[in-house]
């Protein structure tokens, strides 16, 4: 790990791998454009940026969020996101806060029996944020307000380095396949308002990518595997992707391509979701820990050969 400080006219950032970073840009909420455009150069180079002692309202973090793009609509099958109806309706999405529905709560708190947000306490598996759309994320942006000490941390791996450290004949190998990501779980394993359980998953709902990408903005190439429950090598039998995608993922999840986010309240995290992955492991549930988060979106992902 670089201990190296680099200094711009405006920002100042310290490397804590290779493809994570340190950044101060000083108040969010006061970012010029000029300063604004560095943050965005950093997070494209390092893929994961923190900012530090940050005071936001989600308007801010809106405010903030809409500088990198359009938002991603959050999923609105996902459990405390979601009032179920009578009569066989669709389920209708039920925001936290009406007056920004951009922002997405991942906490354990709840107000009685109700869950205040997503994703509880439990595991939160490897994965890439809303892989199974067709249109996936660029950013997402987690926002701490409470944290457990020593708990609750954040993991993440490089998927370009990933990519570039496998072997050449599975690299091949991997750049002609398409993987198919299941939409009827979320990343914790709940399943989704309105959907029925994987019994196949060549059936099962969700869409299909390239599991190699090429970034729309770097060009760099990365192993794009979204969630390993549920996942289908489009074209294989069931048993050739199942062995398939255990190797690939063997591969990836080498300490050598993981950084852990110990988080602190005030933290600001921006991460590439067409470069890393991230997990969260299960904690302490009469502990408290409250995020906020939002995405971006991005673009279909697309395979581009050399």
């Amino acid at each position: 790990m670089s201990a190296e400080i680099l200094m711009s006219t405006n920002i100042t950032v310290k490397p804590l791998t290779p493809f994570a970073a340190d950044v101060d840009a000083g108040d969010l909420r006061k970012l010029t454009d000029e300063r604004f455009a560095q943050v965005k150069h950093v997070w494209l180079e390092h893929k994961v940026v923190r900012f530090r002692g940050q005071e936001l309202t989600n308007r801010d973090l809106v405010t903030f969020g809409r500088r990198f793009g359009e938002f991603q609509p959050n999923n609105p099958g996902t459990p405390g996101l979601v009032d179920t109806t009578a009569g066989g309706e669709k389920p209708k999405p039920r925001y936290p806060d009406p007056q920004n529905p951009e922002v997405s709560y991942v906490t354990n708190l709840k107000a009685g029996d109700r869950a205040l947000g997503i994703l509880g306490d439990g595991e939160v598996v490897w994965h890439t944020d809303q892989s199974s759309f067709e249109v996936t994320p660029s950013a997402t942006i987690l926002y701490a307000l409470e944290t457990p000490a020593g708990e609750g941390r954040t993991e993440f791996l490089d998927i370009e380095q990933a990519y570039a450290a496998l072997p050449e004949a599975l690299r091949r190998r991997a750049e002609g396949l398409e993987l198919k990501h299941d939409d009827t779980y979320d990343s914790g394993g709940n399943r989704r308002a309105g959907y029925a359980p994987v019994t196949d998953v060549r059936t099962s709902p969700g869409a299909i990518h390239p599991l190699v990408t090429t970034h729309p903005e770097t060009g760099r190439r990365a192993l794009y595997l979204g969630r390993r429950p549920n996942a289908y090598l489009v074209g294989l039998s069931v048993e050739e992707s199942e062995a398939l995608l255990d190797q690939l993922w063997a591969h990836a999840v080498q300490e050598r391509f993981i950084w852990r986010q110990e988080w602190q309240p005030g933290d600001v995290l921006v991460w590439d979701n067409r470069s890393v992955l991230h997990h969260r492991k299960p904690f302490d549930p009469n502990a408290r820990r409250m995020m906020r988060r939002v995405c971006i979106k991005g673009s279909k992902p697309q395979f581009v050969p050399a």
